[in-house]
């Protein structure tokens, strides 16, 4: 997503108060006074005001770390090496940690937790994305899922962590992708057993129906059957 440079513009006026008022209507309004931008406009920019703000800058976190990632040479790391590259780019190139924090205690609130999962989701499938996934079934929503949990526990990891470079977060990051692929290992150890296979195939191709969004007819639908082909249904 790429923001309008009006909301940028009322995003960066907002961030010097969010260290004193959080992601706030107070901020907000400061931000709107001080750009001399009209209430209007920017009620037509951030409909819910403040928290549309703190998602516009983790969406502009999103877009400098994927870009980030285009510079970056990644052909010599094994993929779990590059995934945790990219969860700590994201971390590296954020510009006010205090925001961070800020929109952490507010996505953190009952009537925003969604707002916050769709967010942190987003940045998950920004990296596969961006690390080049081809994954067509079940296993493009389950790796996005996974990293969302590993990035959203390593990011109040990292909050936290006043260690020297953020060594201590770096090394939590790498403790949590190896959780990940004790599992994955787990999974392929079942699947590769001629017993437990046999009984997982049924539902290993059910999964294997689930299709991402781009493969749907209708984006807003989180997984549906492939249509059956023309005479499928014949008598």
């Amino acid at each position: 997503m790429t923001l309008s440079e009006d909301l940028e513009r009322l995003m960066d006026a907002a961030l010097p108060h969010v260290a004193f008022d959080g992601w706030s209507e107070t901020t907000f309004r400061a931000a709107v006074a001080e750009c001399g931008m009209e209430p209007a406009l920017a009620a037509t920019l951030a409909p819910r005001g403040a928290v549309d703000l703190a998602l516009a800058f983790h969406t502009r976190g999103d877009a400098r770390m994927v870009e980030g990632l285009k510079a970056m040479d990644l052909s010599g790391m094994k993929f779990r090496e590059r995934v945790a590259a990219a969860v700590r780019l994201r971390l590296e190139l954020v510009e006010d940690r205090e925001a961070v924090r800020r929109g952490t205690t507010l996505f953190a609130l009952p009537q925003h937790a969604h707002l916050g999962a769709k967010a942190i989701w987003g940045t998950a499938d920004a990296i596969w994305t961006a690390l080049g996934d081809t994954s067509d079934d079940f296993n493009w929503y389950s790796k996005r899922a996974t990293l969302s949990g590993v990035y959203g526990a390593t990011v109040l990891f990292w909050l936290g962590d006043d260690s020297a470079e953020h060594a201590d977060t770096w090394a939590f990051l790498d403790r949590r992708i190896e959780d990940v692929m004790q599992i994955e290992k787990v999974k392929a150890q079942v699947n590769d057993n001629p017993v437990l296979g046999k009984l997982m195939a049924g539902p290993n191709w059910i999964l294997s129906q689930i299709k991402p969004p781009s493969k749907m007819p209708r984006m807003d639908i989180p997984g549906i059957w492939p249509a059956p082909s023309q005479g499928e249904n014949d008598d």
